[in-house]
């Protein structure tokens, strides 16, 4: 890597289904990590809808969606790479479970869920592409939650001579240590950093752990966000190291204009 890029995790309560509360949300958080310098923020598994499979195929989004324009819009106005979760339309009854993600310039790319949990495939299909995108030369790979327990995907990521890997999850408090455990493990093997950005409160039924999370190219956690506060972790990353992390607690009452 040439270049050093700072990256911001966002975590926050989503409201089920309410896709134009929960996009507010996301734009003060942007603004937030663009205070701070940061180049790319990153939300949980389906941030715009809250973690609610029933409701997938309903709120399903196609790309010429309006909400599409205002995360772009979001993402210009902020010189930020955005990734939002969403459910995104496939052309059949089930949607993917997917991230749109928004770049600066305007250009706009999606990935979709390769790997379902149990359950998920009631209500959604897999996808069938992996996802890298760089930014001031280095390089990251995104990951949606159950994508990051398949060794395919991270041995893909690592083939695929990336930098950062990139997850965007729910994780409940229940399997915060093993997941934790898990995410460490993936940065020690591919001997990169590891980040990610996770659910505060309760969605689909799941309590969430927060904690948004880094994990340095040796597996050693450096920095996690609060359990249960809305905020975002930032980190800055150079060369493969990990620098100027700080977890910023917001409340809504004092979220930027």
């Amino acid at each position: 890597m040439k270049n050093s890029v700072r990256v911001a995790l966002a975590q926050f309560r989503a409201e089920r289904g309410n896709i134009s509360n929960n996009i507010e949300a996301h734009k003060k958080l942007c603004a937030s990590a663009a205070s701070q310098g940061a180049k790319i923020i990153m939300f949980p598994e389906l941030s715009l809808t809250g973690y609610e499979p029933d409701l997938l195929p309903e709120l399903a989004i196609g790309r010429s969606s309006p909400l599409i324009k205002e995360l772009s819009n979001t993402a210009v106005e902020n010189r930020l790479t955005v990734i939002a979760g969403c459910p995104l339309r496939s052309g059949r009854v089930k949607p993917y479970i997917g991230a749109v993600i928004s770049h600066p310039n305007e250009e706009v790319n999606y990935y979709k869920k390769q790997y379902l949990h149990q359950g998920e495939n009631e209500y959604s299909v897999a996808g069938d592409e992996n996802y890298s995108f760089s930014v001031d030369q280095v390089k990251f790979t995104l990951a949606v939650c159950a994508d990051f327990t398949e060794p395919q995907h991270f041995n893909d990521a690592k083939a695929s001579n990336t930098d950062v890997y990139l997850v965007s999850a729910l994780i409940s408090k229940r399997g915060f240590l093993k997941d934790s455990g898990l995410l460490s493990s993936i940065a020690n093997t591919l001997n990169i950093p590891v980040l990610l950005s996770n659910f505060v409160g309760e969605t689909g039924g799941w309590d969430t752990a927060g904690q948004s999370s880094v994990w340095d190219h040796e597996g050693e956690i450096v920095i996690q966000g609060d359990e249960s506060h809305e905020g975002i972790t930032v980190c800055t990353i150079s060369n493969g190291k990990i620098s100027d992390v700080r977890f910023q607690m917001l409340k809504r009452t004092n979220w930027p204009d």
